[in-house]
């Protein structure tokens, strides 16, 4: 870990005064002018700005309100921005509120039209050789990750770096490569156990995360959504027949770690800026496209030169914040809430093998960043509240009435 710390920018939705330029948008564009101002736009630079749009009926991805300020704001340096997904969220994310005019500049599928526009990269883990990385980002000059700070099935938490990890890649590398990495491990030995034993493991599985082809004799982990119950390995009784190895795990985590460091290789350093929001932090990502009680309260937003001092931030902030147990889904079964048991909140809800820092220490290991960082706080309540407010100017546009 470096002894130099890297800032991080926070802006909190508390406000110490009800006013505007006390507010959550007023701390948001400040802290983009202060990442822009360390970020050498030259004129004419196209800048993506990587995000989740969302799937389906989500609608707690992050508000076109604060995407367009974003966006205004990248213009004023002189940048050609454009916001760029997976071809499925851009092609829809005109239900939920995203588009050209909306968001004050194009909307560009990240692999092109087909989820073909693509270059293979390297990487040669656990018997995958390649990724095909986003056309997009590889003809980007800058890069904004801006990113939605939730929990997810797979790994406990995404933002930043499972932006890039899963975003920044074609369908079939996301879902076959990065998530199949898990799926490595074996988790059922058919030497050892019978039909009637799997059926029975299917049957017994408090979240449905077994499947069974008879066929094959072939039991299927769903790793997004096992929460290491070990109910399964209670009912094999030391047979032998299943296996719930830490290993498969973190072999996620460190797959994300490295197809981030792939990306960031295509971009200068300098020519990267992150942005993560805080607010409806809910239990699983924007992909599941439905909306969820939030599990922790809104807390703000946080941007950072530096991956993994940003999401380090992030982690300690929700940390810090706890969990609104009432809002837990009632179908989580094994939530550890025990006050006595230091674990994050994202694994308390998703299982002791979801650990959200683990993926954030493998880039820390890569030399991408480091977890040694500065908060400061951007028109914090207590400032604010000192502030005199400039007089109060009501909407001045004109109006039907």
């Amino acid at each position: 870990m470096s002894s130099e710390k890297s800032k991080v920018y926070f802006g909190s939705f508390q406000h110490g005064r009800s006013s505007t330029f006390a507010s959550f948008a007023a701390k948001l564009d400040k802290i983009v002018e202060l990442l822009l101002e360390e970020t050498p736009i030259e004129k004419k630079d196209k800048v993506a700005v990587k995000m989740h749009l969302g799937f389906s009926d989500g609608y707690q991805t992050i508000p076109v309100f604060f995407v367009r300020r974003i966006v205004e704001a990248i213009k004023k340096a002189g940048g050609y921005p454009f916001v760029t997904d997976n071809p499925t969220s851009v092609y829809n994310a005109v239900n939920r509120g995203y588009t050209s005019e909306t968001c004050g500049c194009p909307i560009i599928p990240i692999a092109g039209v087909k989820d073909g526009y693509t270059k293979p990269v390297e990487i040669n883990y656990r018997g995958i050789d390649t990724l095909d990385l986003a056309g997009a980002l590889i003809d980007a000059d800058v890069l904004v990750d801006l990113a939605h700070a939730k929990g997810h099935g797979a790994c406990g938490y995404g933002g930043a770096i499972k932006n890039l990890a899963l975003g920044g890649y074609s369908g079939p590398t996301r879902w076959r490569k990065i998530h199949g990495v898990s799926s490595l491990d074996e988790y059922w030995d058919k030497a050892k156990g019978t039909p009637e034993l799997a059926k029975k493991l299917v049957e017994s599985c408090p979240y449905g995360a077994l499947s069974y082809d008879e066929e094959k004799d072939n039991l299927r982990r769903n790793y997004h959504d096992c929460r290491q119950c070990m109910t399964c390995l209670e009912i094999d009784g030391g047979l032998g027949a299943v296996k719930l190895p830490r290993e498969s795990y973190t072999a996620f985590q460190e797959m994300m770690a490295i197809a981030t460091q792939k990306v960031l290789e295509t971009f200068k350093p300098e020519k990267v800026m992150y942005i993560n929001i805080l607010n409806q932090i809910t239990t699983y990502c924007d992909c599941l496209g439905f909306g969820q009680l939030p599990i922790v309260n809104d807390i703000g937003a946080v941007g950072s030169k530096d991956i993994v001092a940003i999401e380090t931030a992030t982690l300690d902030l929700i940390k810090k914040e706890g969990l609104i147990e009432k809002n837990i889904p009632s179908y989580f079964k094994h939530v550890n809430l025990d006050p006595k048991a230091d674990l994050h909140p994202f694994t308390r809800v998703h299982g002791p093998y979801k650990d959200p820092y683990e993926t954030v220490q493998f880039v820390e290991k890569m030399g991408l960043g480091t977890s040694n960082y500065e908060l400061i706080e951007i028109l914090s309540p207590e400032e604010t509240a000192k502030m005199e407010p400039p007089k109060r100017v009501f909407e001045g546009e004109p109006t039907f009435f």
